[in-house]
């Protein structure tokens, strides 16, 4: 894996200006946040070599290099699943080239169901923890380049970012909320009693994404914010038939409050 991280990380660095100190991964109906890059270049994800290719509707599959205010930012329009049938190897394979081309600080976003009964369709929920219910991304055999075999995850997602964000959702009169985000394979979306489930276990929301980089991010010293749209609700008396259509659409309305807190995020 080693020699073809390189590989990317060598062909992306002929193409940008200088190393990127954050990176952004977009989740489905996320992506607005380019139109605020002053771009520097994009890179198609399938010239880039090993990486992978988005398969899902609503990721475009580019790689955007440029920048916001004064932050030299690499933005990722698009992410790779497990359920896609990539191995958990090639959805962190993007996640292990950042760190390699000198990323410092990771900001994730996704949609997500909400199942916490407080919680409303169009919702932020900032993530301050997670639950992995999808094969652990680490499995296998360990490179120390990579960071430690056995990765402390007592704090994964960087408590100043958090408070920074609960601030800046003051001075922006943007509401968030703060909860645990449940990682699960898909692709089929949750039963009722599955979300029940979930609940009980102390999860806010649940996605099939954002976890396995997550833990690829930490356990490589990359500090990590992750976001949640609550796109659908997984509460009783408040579940409905849903299609992904559904999930972009509610995704794409909360898109704007949610740039503007990422942008203040990244630049102060």
């Amino acid at each position: 894996m080693f020699t073809a991280i390189n590989e990317a990380v060598s062909y992306i660095k002929e193409k940008i200006a200088e190393a990127p100190e954050t990176a952004i991964i977009l989740g489905t109906g996320l992506g607005k946040i380019v139109d605020h890059l002053e771009v520097e270049c994009e890179i198609d994800y399938g010239s880039i070599p090993h990486f992978p290719v988005s398969t899902v509707e609503g990721h475009k599959g580019k790689l955007i290099s440029g920048k916001l205010g004064e932050t030299h930012v690499l933005v990722m329009q698009g992410r790779f699943h497990f359920y896609e049938g990539y191995t958990m190897e090639e959805v962190i394979f993007p996640v292990r080239v950042m760190k390699f081309l000198g990323v410092k600080t990771l900001v994730i976003s996704n949609a997500a169901g909400g199942m916490n009964p407080e919680f409303e369709i169009g919702d932020i929920m900032v993530i301050n923890d997670h639950i992995c219910l999808m094969p652990n991304p680490l499995i296998g055999k360990h490179d120390p380049a990579f960071g430690a075999r056995f990765p402390d995850m007592s704090q994964p997602y960087d408590a100043e970012l958090l408070q920074k964000a609960r601030s800046l959702s003051a001075e922006l009169e943007i509401p968030i909320r703060e909860g645990c985000y449940v990682g699960v394979s898909g692709p089929t979306l949750e039963t009722p009693k599955e979300y029940e489930y979930m609940r009980v276990i102390g999860g806010d929301a649940v996605g099939m994404s954002t976890v396995p980089e997550a833990i690829a991010a930490h356990q490589m010293g990359i500090r990590l914010f992750a976001v949640s749209v609550i796109t659908d609700l997984g509460v009783p008396g408040k579940i409905q038939k849903l299609t992904h259509r559904d999930v972009i659409e509610a995704a794409e309305r909360t898109a704007p409050k949610l740039t503007r807190l990422i942008i203040r995020l990244i630049t102060g």
